[in-house]
């Protein structure tokens, strides 16, 4: 069977993010002392260790385990899947889209694995920038699946604005 260069090039993106994020958690599990605190650039961007049993910022943290294995675990696998699956299946994608989509597989498919594997997320950086400009605690999956979305609506907007100006 062969390749297409396409297909390779999904591949090695999924797999790089992957391996960035377990790489990471698996330095800041064997290094940091958890539920520490760390400077990094001051008290604006800091180093810790704790574990996320829920998704975003700890919801559903506290969701009965049959909840938690639907939402947390069985829906995501399925639409990671279904989103890999039109990742190689539609030709015709804009490239921001592609991109944007292979980093969110590469960051959901990692964070899922520590849920299965771990039972909870290893998150890790924090940045406080003063007043309501902070983020809750987070990894390089979570990075890659926000950049996935960025791109996501870069690609729109651009998108958009060209189908715009071919109807004016």
């Amino acid at each position: 069977m062969r390749f297409s260069k396409r297909s390779i090039f999904i591949v090695v993106l999924v797999v790089v993010t992957i391996a960035l994020d377990q790489i990471s958690k698996f330095w800041v599990r064997a290094s940091v002392e958890p539920f520490s605190k760390s400077e990094i650039l001051g008290k604006y961007f800091t180093l810790h260790n704790v574990e996320n049993t829920g998704a975003f910022l700890g919801l559903g943290s506290d969701f009965n385990p049959t909840l938690k294995f639907i939402l947390l675990l069985l829906l995501p696998v399925l639409v990671l899947g279904f989103v890999l699956y039109q990742v190689f299946t539609e030709k015709n994608m804009d490239k921001f889209s592609f991109v944007g989509f292979c980093f969110i597989i590469g960051g959901g498919i990692a964070n899922v694995y520590d849920r299965f594997v771990y039972g909870s997320v290893t998150d890790f950086f924090h940045i406080d920038l003063g007043g309501s400009l902070k983020t809750g605690i987070f990894n390089i999956a979570d990075v890659s699946v926000t950049s996935g979305m960025i791109m996501l609506l870069l690609g729109a907007i651009i998108k958009w604005r060209t189908s715009k100006k071919s109807l004016d």
